[in-house]
């Protein structure tokens, strides 16, 4: 019986782009409304398993176009493939005549989770 493979820790880095800022605040709802939506799509894909989010905009405001980001999805991912079809939804996702990439970007950072490997000795 052949072993299933560990997942990918993945942590999902978004930014929330100066066009969001531009927005008057009528409209910023029609953003969010996206997002929450590429959220919930993001966590039903099959193969993602969401650990948890965090989200910094308490204590950075304003456009962030890499580190530090604007927040964090943290999820155990089955491939890559699967990873790309996440970060896709970016492309996918509709705000009114635009996609949600014109809002935000996303990078993703692929691992695994942090344990010491059973060929390491302990030292004891």
């Amino acid at each position: 019986m052949a072993e299933t493979p560990e997942p990918l820790r993945v942590l999902f880095c978004i930014g929330i782009n100066q066009n969001f800022f531009d927005l008057p605040k009528s409209q910023i709802g029609m953003v969010w409304t996206a997002f929450s939506g590429m959220m919930s799509q993001l966590a039903a894909l099959p193969g993602v398993q969401v650990v948890g989010t965090m989200d910094d905009d308490s204590h950075m405001v304003g456009p962030s176009a890499g580190w530090p980001w604007t927040c964090y999805i943290l999820a155990d991912v089955d491939t890559q493939e699967t990873v790309k079809t996440a970060c896709n939804l970016f492309r996918t996702t509709p705000v009114d005549e635009h996609a949600l990439w014109r809002y935000a970007a996303i990078e993703a950072r692929m691992g695994r989770a942090l344990t010491i490997r059973d060929d390491v000795e302990s030292g004891s």
